[in-house]
């Protein structure tokens, strides 16, 4: 065969290479094209994609040892989302959580509703509480996390750490004092200037000096809550045995309800809030400096006269592991309701909701979710607040996110945490829209960046 007849066979016409390049093109556009629309849209193979990619990470993470208090991610966003601003309740808001500026160590910051910080605070609770830690089965300190916080107008913030105690920090993250009382969950301040708390005994046999023979019907060592009240200098001024005052007014009854798996902490309260002397009027059945309490293993939410040990009224339907039970004025109990069902996003019950009662009556409503909420679900933790102007604050701590709501539930701002990765987000363990100005924060030293890990040991009490 001549060089020519086989030039001739093995040319391709310049048009048909113009057609199938095109062709290539145009596929390839395509391609891309789907791949955009399929990740917006969630179209196919977007879920089995993101499956594999999130398995791969996950595994990857697990052997880098991901941060302590991190949950599965619900939302792809992160940030901060202004619906309608001019709904909104004005002011500035705290939240509590673990962040990657802090080495995803805890800390809190406030931020205007852009998400702008104002200001920060960050603490390592294995130098402050070294000898008060959990340990893990290797012996090292078991990471914890903050959870109730009360911010003073000069910069202070009380913070628990979460069974270990409590720590006043100044606005530069230094400790002014703290207290090792096992404090954990929620701080309330009562009308005197003293602060109320939840706490926890180690590992126990189940007595107590007013049952010296045991609680009947609970075996073995148990951890037992107390009910803290804190002087502001961190002297303890009350501890009262939750046990006992169950016991004590025929409520151990409800035990049977709480799981099994929970047998050593039957209790497990997680707030106390004591009755403002300004609502008191609106309450005709308690009185100011009733406690407020709540013990989510049990679904009970209970009024508590301190004084004389007398539980005046409790509910324990409709609720179910609950958080947060607040005093909401005009006679009315708000109750932030985990209705927990055992799935990950709350599907079988249609997830959290806020849901009031009015103990005089035994009324209850629903507040949220409405018709016009978006999905909200978190089955451990939780926050709520009801603001001045009728909306909700509302913490869906395990999936990092806080939410505001109008009066009919359709959401007006949120913020998102930074995730850890693809997988992960750091639970928000409170979020607070709180009654302090631009001005007050611009004086306070150590601004954003500023303010550092506490770098003193500070007074320390013992209870």
């Amino acid at each position: 065969m001549s060089d020519e007849e086989e030039t001739e066979r093995s040319a391709v016409p310049s048009g048909d290479l113009l057609a199938k390049g095109g062709f290539v093109l145009s596929m390839i556009v395509l391609a891309l094209l789907y791949g955009w629309a399929s990740r917006t849209q969630g179209w196919f193979p977007d879920s089995w994609l993101t499956r594999a990619w999130l398995q791969g990470e996950r595994e990857v993470t697990q052997r880098r040892s991901p941060p302590d208090f991190t949950s599965g991610r619900a939302y792809r966003r992160s940030g901060v989302n202004v619906v309608e601003p001019e709904a909104m309740q004005p002011g500035l808001t705290l939240i509590t959580s673990t962040f990657r500026e802090f080495g995803w160590k805890p800390g809190a910051k406030l931020v205007d509703r852009q998400g702008n910080v104002l200001h920060e605070w960050s603490l390592r609770p294995t130098e402050l509480f070294a000898d008060s830690l959990y340990r893990r089965q290797d012996n090292e300190l078991a990471e914890q996390d903050i959870h109730g916080t009360y911010l003073f107008p000069n910069g202070d913030l009380l913070v628990n750490v979460e069974y270990a105690g409590t720590v006043r920090l100044d606005a530069c993250s230094g400790p002014k004092w703290k207290l090792q009382a096992g404090n954990h969950h929620s701080i309330a301040r009562g009308d005197d200037g003293t602060f109320w708390t939840p706490g926890v005994s180690g590992l126990r046999p189940a007595r107590s000096q007013a049952y010296p023979d045991g609680y009947p019907g609970l075996q073995g060592s148990l951890y037992q809550d107390y009910i803290v009240q804190i002087a502001p200098d961190g002297e303890v001024l009350n501890a009262i045995n939750v046990l006992d005052v169950l016991y004590d007014n025929g409520l151990e009854r409800l035990f049977p309800k709480y799981d099994a798996q929970e047998r050593e902490d039957p209790t497990h309260l997680n707030d106390v809030e004591p009755l403002p002397g300004a609502m008191a009027d609106e309450y005709p059945t308690f009185e100011a400096g009733d406690l407020l309490l709540s013990m989510p293993p049990i679904d009970l939410v209970a009024v508590l006269d301190p004084e004389s040990g007398k539980v005046k009224w409790h509910v324990s339907h409709p609720i179910m592991a609950q958080h947060d039970p607040d005093w909401m004025g005009d006679g009315w109990v708000g109750i932030f309701d985990n209705n927990v069902d055992n799935t990950r996003r709350g599907t079988m019950l249609g997830g959290s909701r806020i849901v009031a009662v009015e103990p005089a009556t035994d009324s209850t409503r629903v507040l949220f979710p409405t018709e016009e909420s978006d999905p909200f679900y978190t089955g451990i933790r939780g926050k709520w607040q009801l603001l001045d102007n009728g909306n909700l604050l509302l913490t869906e701590a395990a999936v990092g996110r806080v939410v505001e709501v109008a009066p009919d539930g359709r959401t007006l701002w949120e913020w998102v945490a930074e995730p850890y990765n693809r997988a992960l987000v750091p639970n928000v363990t409170k979020a607070t829209r709180v009654d302090v100005t631009r001005e007050q924060v611009a004086s306070w030293p150590c601004p954003p960046g500023g303010s550092t890990p506490q770098q003193r040991t500070g007074k320390e009490n013992t209870p």
